[in-house]
């Protein structure tokens, strides 16, 4: 139940005599208890998939793929721009053939796996746009190596369990959570089909699944958002507003949602606002709000702006 019904149940609760306000009373604080639980296990689940020895903060690299040949590794007769901060002084060698597909064949004697199984030899490297993507482990498991996609371009994506920003992470900091920024909004569908042009931080554009818009009020005015995703994984908001660069991320935060029911409403819990992958790390390649999703509204509720070091 969401902490405006509870309120509005307990508001009912009483005769109007002091008995009564004092069951009121006891209602609401139970409820607002009720509130400030469930933010908090959302709070710790967001800092716990954060710091997962594979999580955004283990990130240490994002190696562009130019050329059809690149051998990778740590050591330092590997050229610079594939240089890895961790792993095997050589690794092995990554190719593309000519019908763009890339494959990575192992140096002799280096102990690596592939999705969790021992590595023999040549492989094919299928991207985190294919059905199956293709992740190479290394040192015991601690680190791990994937080929991403973004536009025409492709790179070497690189975890790594004792990555700086995991370790070294500074915690998350939270306006404090507030039941009035948990809002019932209408949804309003777009016709099947429909997609956005989204923009990511290295600069590639992608049209995204667009099912929607959702409208919501705030402080007597309405104010929309462009919705991503679908039925299966739910509505995915990339959005900025007021607080950001003044307070929360400057490139903007991310809001999930589930789908509309029958009724098409959609709660929008802005206290769980929540900072993209950049916010935390050099190498990642989020998304940035579509214009229509830059509310002029300052959203005082969810995760502000990180403040701890970002290598």
């Amino acid at each position: 139940m969401g902490m405006a019904a509870l309120l509005v149940l307990a508001a009912g609760c009483g005769g109007g005599d002091g008995q009564g306000a004092g069951a009121d009373d006891a209602a609401l604080a139970a409820a607002n208890r009720a509130f400030q639980a469930e933010e908090q296990k959302w709070r710790d689940q967001r800092l716990e998939e954060l710091l997962r020895p594979d999580g955004w903060t283990s990130l240490v690299g994002l190696h562009w793929l130019e050329l059809k040949a690149h051998y990778i590794g740590s050591g330092e007769r590997i050229g610079n721009t594939m240089r890895m901060a961790f792993g095997p002084a050589r690794m092995g060698l990554v190719t593309r053939d000519g019908q763009g597909r890339y494959w990575f064949e192992p140096e002799q004697g280096v102990e690596l796996t592939l999705n969790d199984e021992p590595l023999k030899g040549r492989t094919r490297l299928y991207s985190d746009r294919d059905s199956e993507p293709a992740v190479i482990g290394f040192d015991e498991g601690k680190g791990k190596l994937n080929l991403v996609q973004r536009g025409d371009r492709h790179a070497l994506r690189v975890r790594h369990a004792d990555a700086p920003t995991r370790l070294q992470f500074a915690g998350l900091q939270y306006w404090p959570a507030d039941p009035s920024w948990r809002i019932e909004g209408r949804f309003i569908a777009h016709p099947p089909g429909k997609t956005l042009p989204i923009a990511d931080i290295v600069g590639t554009q992608g049209e995204s699944p667009n099912p929607g818009a959702v409208e919501f009020e705030r402080d007597g005015q309405v104010y929309r958002l462009e919705a991503l995703g679908g039925p299966d994984e739910g509505l995915f908001f990339v959005l900025a507003d007021r607080t950001s660069g003044h307070g929360s991320y400057p490139a903007g935060r991310f809001l999930d949602a589930p789908w509309p029911g029958t009724s098409g409403k959609v709660v929008l819990d802005f206290n769980r606002a929540y900072n993209p992958p950049c916010a935390f790390t050099l190498f990642a390649t989020c998304p940035l709000p579509p214009p229509e999703n830059r509310l002029d509204l300052a959203i005082t509720a969810g995760e502000k702006n990180y403040t701890g070091k970002v290598h």
